[in-house]
This record gives C-alpha cells, sequence and structure tokens, in this order.
C-alpha cells in the first residue's frame, strides 16, 4: 500500500476533543458532514456544514465548511464580540456574515509548492462583512477606511474582539491581500502558540485612508497567511502583533490622515493669541 502523509495529530485531537466536549450542537444549520480526506493531508475528520449560527440567527451567505474548533468559536466570537458592539454602534443586531472562504485545499496565494493555508483544513474563515437586521451592508472592502464614525469604530470592534479569540487574524491594512476581508483562524503558531493579530488592535478607527491602498490592491485572491507549526497541542496565548516577518509578501504601507481641506476655516483668534504669547 502507497504511504500517504498524515495530517499533523493535533488537528484531529483539537476536534475529537470539541465534540467530546459537545461544544457544538448538529442542527438544521450545523449539520455534521463525512470526513474530508486529501488530497494530500488536507481534509477534516469531522467537517460541519453550516448555513447560520446561533440558532439560526446569524445566517452565512453560503454554505461554509468548517472543524467543530471553528465552530465554536465563530458562535462564541458573535456572543462575545460581534453582537455587543453592533448593539451599542447601531441598536440593532448582526443577522448575517458575508464569507469570502471556509474549507479550501490549497497553499497559501494559491501557489503550488507553498505551505498550506489553515483553509485546507476547514480552520479558518473569510469574513468580508456583515449585514445588519435593518438590512444596512457593512463591507470591509469599503467601510473599514470610508465608512462613517459607527461603522468604522464597528469594525474596530470586531478587530480588536476577534484577537481575542483566534490565533490568527488579518485585517485591512494588515497587508495588501487582506484589503477587503477579515481573515480568522485557530492556527497553531510556535510550539507555545502565539497569537498574530493584524494591523495592531486600536481603540479609535484608523486615520481615512485615501483611495491609493484600493487601486493598489491585487483581484481577491487566497489568503497570504503566517508560518503555522504543524506539531504539539494548539494552546493560545496572549496575541502579539509581531514582525513584518510573519507575513509572506508585501506590507501594506501605513497611510498618513488626510491634510485639512482648503476651504477649512482657520481660528485667527487663536492665532493672534499664540503670537502675543510668543512676544
Amino acid at each position: 500500500m502507497p504511504w500517504k502523509p498524515q495530517r499533523p495529530a493535533w488537528r484531529t485531537q483539537a476536534e475529537h476533543a470539541c465534540l467530546a466536549q459537545k461544544r457544538v450542537q448538529a442542527s438544521a444549520y450545523v449539520a455534521l458532514a463525512n470526513e474530508v480526506d486529501g488530497p494530500g493531508i488536507c481534509g477534516l475528520t469531522k467537517p460541519f456544514k453550516v448555513t447560520a449560527l446561533q440558532g439560526g440567527a446569524v445566517a452565512f451567505n453560503a454554505t461554509a465548511t468548517l472543524d467543530c474548533p471553528m465552530v465554536a468559536e465563530l458562535d462564541q466570537w458573535l456572543v462575545d464580540v460581534v453582537q455587543p458592539s453592533a448593539q451599542a454602534r447601531f441598536g440593532q443586531n448582526i443577522v448575517q456574515i458575508n464569507s469570502m472562504g471556509s474549507y479550501a485545499c490549497r497553499g497559501m496565494n494559491n501557489q503550488s509548492g507553498a505551505q498550506l493555508s489553515e483553509h485546507s483544513f476547514g480552520n479558518a474563515l473569510d469574513i468580508g462583512g456583515f449585514v445588519l437586521a435593518d438590512g444596512r451592508q457593512i463591507t470591509l472592502v469599503q467601510d473599514w477606511w470610508r465608512g462613517d464614525d459607527q461603522t468604522r469604530a464597528f469594525l474596530m470592534d470586531i478587530h480588536r474582539g476577534s484577537c481575542e479569540h483566534f490565533s490568527t487574524v488579518l485585517s485591512p491594512g494588515s497587508n495588501v491581500f487582506h484589503y477587503n476581508h477579515i481573515h480568522v483562524d485557530l492556527a497553531l503558531h510556535g510550539r507555545l502558540g502565539r497569537r498574530i493579530c493584524k494591523p495592531e488592535p486600536q481603540e479609535t478607527p484608523p486615520p481615512e485612508a485615501s483611495p491609493l491602498l484600493a487601486q493598489q490592491a491585487p483581484p481577491p485572491r487566497p489568503d497570504d497567511e503566517t508560518d503555522n507549526d504543524t506539531t504539539g497541542k494548539p494552546p493560545l496565548a496572549a496575541f502579539d502583533a509581531g514582525s513584518s516577518e510573519d507575513i509572506l509578501g508585501p506590507i501594506a504601507t501605513p497611510i498618513a490622515p488626510l491634510p485639512p481641506r482648503r476651504n477649512e476655516q482657520i481660528d485667527l483668534s487663536e492665532v493672534t493669541s499664540t503670537i502675543h504669547k510668543k512676544r
């Protein structure tokens, strides 16, 4: 019988532990599916087909194939992060997550010979946006930089809170490959299981960006992720913003705040007061 590469043991162990602890309950929205085995080490032992979370209250725009730990963590993330922020910022709940990708057997950046993406194990989700109860659409590609104050603050809440729930979080500003979505996964980073969270979380929205970033961004493509260890138990430690070497590929250049508009008025009384003080 020909030799077949084996999936890292910790992945199957994490799936089995999640199921044993009953962190995910099968329902009309979260259905246990047949094992996905290959090609190669790609796949999941106990995959779930997910059309909605929170008992159907938060739908996916497309069915997501995810492992048990990701389903459980996404459910808790909605409770701890997403809905509290939506209520605080908009006075209503999120009713849909717009996914841009879950399980897919591929290398990072879809390059032949590249390290496998966490998507190859159903251990990652790409989030392109959200839908509020009143039907309003929130998209990463538009609202991260150009949304109104409340929308941008909401997305900052989501990014910051995601870094407390997932081991990898890559949002717009982390590099050019994530200009239109947030990538979250439960990868194992090093034997100590550090977290990678980029860009570094902020309490307030980043300065409004010029259209330059969107103009330079490539068309949607698979994630540019980080090097992940494939042995040991995947503990979750405090997140670490890391260094630029953590991310493969080009890093987006930080964009400075926009200069004042020409038609903005200057308070001459303040200028005069300053001149007199200097005298």
